[in-house]
């Protein structure tokens, strides 16, 4: 794949799409078309995901108006209380939050965190996006994720900017009220797939999301790594490998890795036959580091750092859990890895209008692209997988950690 290619596929993907909305099926008919267009069948899949559409949204404090935007999926109404600032999360802290709305530091809450809150006793939640310091007033969107409230009430959740939310302490603020009205309906949400057939009937699955925030064009965040997807296909897929390739585009990573979580789910029966996941998320940054987190055995560590230093090609591998669709497949005993080159958020920013083409550099994709696709045509020629269907007992920690089934220790 040239620099000119890719180059064209971020120019042309350079705009917001989140997930369920029209521009994210865009963007998925369109990475379908370029896998045709290297001469390789792709399909779309649809799952549900949870949409909703703010009509309206306000927080007012002391009698004072602020902006903000409501919390996708928080449900409607209209909630009024004291105002309780909460930096932390601490048993202390959280037992302050009866009966208060509670204005937390950070723009989202865990799990744990929201649960806690609820058993307090808290009336609403405002949280943080945002620096004083920014030129620009941009307040990002989230939603209120099914996964955090689990089984405990929802309450109305809002964001404001950190400008706003230091005003109110400043000012010595005592009432707030949030009023959210919403439209909320189950939509869809798709991920692509395109296969290379292997000798075996076993395939080696490679996944990088396209989805994006509700402020980012996601040129980095993570349309990176699904033209380093694409680049794999072009480099392999003339080669007669002995396991097949299956390359999922996931949608809706940005609320969940429910795009990766679908996959597992909807191919259940298929996963005995995956030996290996590959996921690409955030690679060809001007500046940064190279990574590999590894969600298998400690010898795919050592593997990865002799073959770095082969090639002349730094990487910095460890095990662990990365926050991206990796830990769906590590999570169900699929040996797992994140590929990312991650730069400082002041030379590539996420998250926010930022993320744009040109924090990236084409030939530092190519190089990027080159190392994956050399390490995939290892894994996928290999007589036998040389990878280890295990997951560590630390990783599988980390997994608990971060799947919400245990707290943090």
């Amino acid at each position: 794949m040239t620099q000119e290619m890719m180059k064209r596929i971020f120019e042309e993907t350079n705009y917001v799409h989140r997930s369920g909305t029209p521009e994210e099926l865009q963007v998925a008919a369109y990475l379908k078309a370029r896998c045709e267009e290297l001469g390789v069948p792709a399909r779309l899949e649809a799952f549900p995901v949870a949409m909703a559409e703010i009509r309206e949204a306000h927080v007012v404090a002391d009698g004072k108006e602020i902006p903000c935007k409501g919390f996708f999926c928080c449900g409607s109404g209209s909630v009024e209380g004291e105002l309780y600032y909460m930096p932390a999360q601490d048993p202390v802290s959280v037992a302050g939050a009866k009966d208060k709305i509670v204005l937390l530091d950070g723009s989202g809450i865990g799990y744990f965190g929201y649960q806690d809150l609820m058993k307090a006793g808290a009336k609403g939640l405002l949280f943080q996006y945002g620096n004083v310091h920014y030129p620009i007033d941009d307040i990002d969107e989230r939603d209120l994720r099914a996964a955090v409230v689990g089984e405990e009430r929802k309450v109305l959740c809002a964001m404001l900017h950190t400008a706003d939310a230091v005003e109110l302490l400043r000012n010595g603020v005592k009432r707030v009220s949030i009023r959210i009205a919403q439209r909320e309906w189950e939509g869809e949400s798709h991920n692509v797939v395109a296969e290379l057939p292997g000798r075996r009937e076993e395939f080696i699955t490679l996944t990088a999301h396209y989805d994006t925030t509700a402020l980012s064009h996601g040129s980095y965040d993570n349309m990176s790594g699904c033209v380093g997807l694409l680049g794999v296909l072009d480099a392999l897929k003339d080669q007669k490998l002995n396991y097949g390739l299956r390359l999922v585009f996931c949608g809706s990573e940005e609320r969940g890795l429910l795009g990766s979580k679908a996959f597992v789910r909807d191919h259940e029966a298929e996963l005995e036959k995956i030996p290996l996941n590959i996921n690409l998320d955030m690679i060809g940054t001007w500046l940064g580091k190279f990574i590999a987190r590894v969600s298998a055995e400690e010898k795919l560590v050592h593997y990865l750092s002799y073959m770095g230093a082969e090639l002349g090609f730094p990487v910095e591998a460890k095990t662990g859990v990365y926050s991206s669709d990796s830990t769906p497949f590590a999570d169900k005993g699929v040996p797992a890895l994140s590929f990312a080159r991650l730069a400082s958020g002041n030379a590539a920013p996420i998250h926010c209008r930022y993320d744009l083409p040109e924090v990236l550099s084409m030939a530092q994709m190519e190089k990027d692209i080159a190392f994956i696709a050399a390490f995939t045509r290892r894994m996928a020629d290999a007589a036998v997988c040389p990878v280890g269907r295990e997951i560590p007992e630390k990783v599988k920690t980390e997994l608990d950690e971060y799947l919400f089934r245990k707290r943090r220790g």
